[in-house]
């Protein structure tokens, strides 16, 4: 592996591909038909895909990590290859990885052996081509039957919903805040909704994890396909807390209708908001937070045979799954590569830190709190993580540490270069034909004349 970020992204991708299999109770028959389905989706073997769910029973997200060095990067495949292969998936979406690296080499295209299976399948991937957009593609259909979970936290949703403009700011400037809210989906119940002040990932963040931190860990988050939730912090976020990570189809928003039909009864607290005219985006979230309790997560709702939201998620006997502080406070963190320059310090949110000589030149991974950059952990490959903190500057430069025997200055006697270029001279001279002077062959004719 190069880094221990690309590490993580690997563990958090085979995360959500084994996270089918550790729902509750699942019927050994339908797990059977799971395991083929995302055998074929992924282009795993049987025995790989049991290793992987072996290692995260043991392990944890951390069993999920690639071993060792890792697997090299993939190689290329020539495009007449890529043309081949795209063809053969299309003429048939079904066909495995393996199926059609056999056709290829059945039909003398490629030599046994020389496409991998792994390759194959990234290269088709990142064209479009994976069995999986070929379903997506495919199905046209629009699914119109409701569904409803049968437990709470079983699967949540959310969404952003665009709200006032309020005096934002020391000048007091007009700017629109913005509705995040969390949903579940068995009971209704909308487990976290505050109003923000910017439309970035980062209150997304803030969101889920005040929505964890008071009702526990869901099994799955549904959300939307807005470049607040598709993130690397979101993926690597639910992978290491277990939470199998959903996304909508692109242009289905049915598929989000929950949240969208809460959204729209939130359109009534806005009105009633604009009688109060609050000044503040604390005041409005007051406000808020008043309506949501008594107006929705108290009130009887048809869906739920005119009980309340809070009334069902109160009753239900499926438990909740909380994690340890620590456990939480490391799956929100941050993630960010920064090369380290020739003084051994990185440069990182406009301050600088120091990482140490003997990784100067090299490329580092910053994992870090958002909320607090006071001190940051500091990852490289075959090294343990540590801690480091803001470089103070103080009137007199410290002691240099000394340098790393492998970056030191090495003594030489001589050049090489020039030694060398001396024998490629003398080589030279000696295979070069001697020149015949036509000046000295006119005098001994003469002379003979």
């Amino acid at each position: 592996m190069k880094d221990q970020k690309k590490a993580e992204d690997i563990a958090g991708k085979r995360v959500q591909v084994i996270l089918p299999l550790l729902e509750a109770g699942l019927d050994p028959s339908l797990a059977r038909e799971k395991r083929t389905r995302i055998c074929q989706d992924y282009g795993l073997s049987e025995r790989t895909l049991r290793r992987y769910l072996a290692e995260y029973r043991e392990q944890g997200f951390t069993g999920l990590k690639p071993k060792g060095k890792g697997r090299p990067e993939s190689q290329a495949i020539r495009h007449e290859l890529m043309e081949q292969a795209i063809l053969l998936r299309r003429e048939v979406p079904s066909r495995s990885i393996a199926q059609i690296i056999q056709i290829l080499e059945w039909e003398g295209k490629v030599l046994p052996g020389e496409i991998k299976r792994s390759t194959l399948q990234e290269k088709l991937a990142e064209r479009g081509y994976s069995s999986r957009q070929m379903r997506m593609y495919a199905d046209s259909g629009v699914a119109a039957r409701r569904f409803q979970h049968r437990h709470r936290n079983q699967l949540i949703h959310s969404d952003i919903k665009y709200g006032p403009y309020l005096p934002i700011g020391p000048g007091g400037t007009m700017k629109q805040v913005f509705l995040v809210t969390f949903i579940d989906d068995a009971t209704r119940f909308v487990l976290h909704g505050a109003f923000y002040p910017t439309l970035d990932q980062i209150i997304v963040e803030d969101a889920f994890r005040q929505t964890i931190q008071k009702y526990g860990v869901p099994q799955s988050v549904y959300f939307d396909n807005g470049k607040q939730y598709r993130t690397k912090w979101m993926a690597r976020t639910c992978s290491k807390l277990g939470i199998r990570l959903l996304y909508a189809k692109p242009y289905s928003p049915e598929a989000t209708g929950k949240v969208e039909r809460f959204n729209q009864v939130v359109d009534s607290f806005l009105r009633e908001s604009l009688l109060e005219k609050p000044k503040t985006l604390e005041r409005l979230n007051e406000l808020f937070q008043i309506w949501l309790c008594e107006c929705y997560n108290h009130k009887p709702h048809s869906a739920l045979n005119n009980v309340s939201p809070q009334t069902v998620f109160n009753s239900d006997s499926h438990p909740l799954r909380f994690v340890d502080a620590d456990v939480l406070a490391n799956a929100f963190l941050h993630s960010e590569s920064r090369k380290v320059d020739k003084s051994g310090c990185i440069n990182f949110m406009g301050k600088k830190y120091e990482v140490g000589l003997s990784f100067i030149g090299c490329k580092v991974d910053v994992v870090y709190d958002p909320a607090d950059i006071t001190e940051l952990t500091i990852e490289y490959a075959g090294y343990t993580s540590w801690q480091v903190r803001e470089l103070e500057i103080g009137e007199r430069a410290g002691k240099r540490p000394k340098l790393p025997e492998q970056i030191t200055l090495q003594e030489a006697i001589s050049s090489r270069l020039l030694q060398a270029a001396g024998e490629k001279n003398k080589e030279r001279q000696r295979r070069q034909i001697p020149a015949i002077s036509y000046r000295s062959v006119g005098k001994e004719d003469e002379n003979h004349v």
